[in-house]
């Protein structure tokens, strides 16, 4: 197989555990995964049901957005993750969900609070909630703005410790080091949002204290962390 066929067969079956994790309605969502050369990222074709999907259905497409391999029309989102991949060159895999819990958020255009230790292990701080785009951004050029508002948004914000964001009134991005990362930060995404909202529902406001913030998001990710086991020697 080679190194491109490997990433279609990754990124179709990231684009099917969407389906298995519940994070997905009809075909409401998509994951990509970038290529080890990071020229190229393989996509979800657009409107295909999940469970009818094959590698051979992706589509090959250049970071500028231009298709380079596929018979299928790529996903309409392609523009916002040739956006994210430009501008953020951590990551290698992007996930676009409309589930529920974190979808609530975007349509209220209200960030994801920290409330919790489970929200810290994923994410260093709030998970943060784009501007509304303008009139004109959405006429002209839908897709590609919605991915320039999104890294307008992280200006000041590093997208490795807060690995995703809301669109506001539209849904849930999130990323990783590879198509299975944005995957898994996906879920993690909409386990944290089910949680805040139900936090919210009873009344809570207090936001976890920042020290056991950041001691749970060291202790996972930071430079000496120790969750799980040491690599092999």
């Amino acid at each position: 197989m080679s190194p491109l066929e490997l990433l279609k067969a990754e990124v179709c079956q990231a684009n099917r555990d969407l389906v298995r994790h519940g994070l997905v309605t009809l075909t409401w969502g998509n994951v990509s995964g970038l290529s080890s050369d990071r020229t190229c990222f393989v996509i979800k074709p657009s409107g295909v049901a999940y469970e009818a999907l094959s590698p051979d259905d992706m589509v090959a497409v250049a970071r500028d957005g231009r298709v380079i391999e596929g018979s299928l029309r790529p996903s309409i989102d392609t523009p916002i993750h040739a956006w994210l991949y430009r501008a953020f060159p951590a990551i290698g895999g992007i996930a676009h969900t409309h589930s529920p819990y974190a979808t609530m958020f975007a349509q209220a255009r209200r960030e994801i609070p920290c409330l919790g230790t489970t929200h810290a292990d994923h994410f260093a701080s709030a998970i943060p909630v784009t501007r509304a785009l303008t009139p004109d951004e959405v006429a002209s050029d839908y897709e590609d703005n919605t991915g320039r508002v999104i890294v307008e948004r992280f200006g000041s914000i590093d997208p490795v410790a807060i690995p995703g964001v809301l669109v506001a009134g539209h849904a849930p991005f999130a990323w990783g080091p590879d198509a299975a990362g944005s995957l898994e930060n996906a879920v993690a995404m909409e386990a944290i949002a089910r949680m805040a909202h139900g936090t919210l529902a009873l009344g809570g406001t207090l936001t976890l204290e920042p020290y056991i913030l950041a001691k749970h998001h060291e202790r996972k990710h930071g430079a000496r962390a120790y969750y799980g086991q040491p690599p092999l020697p």
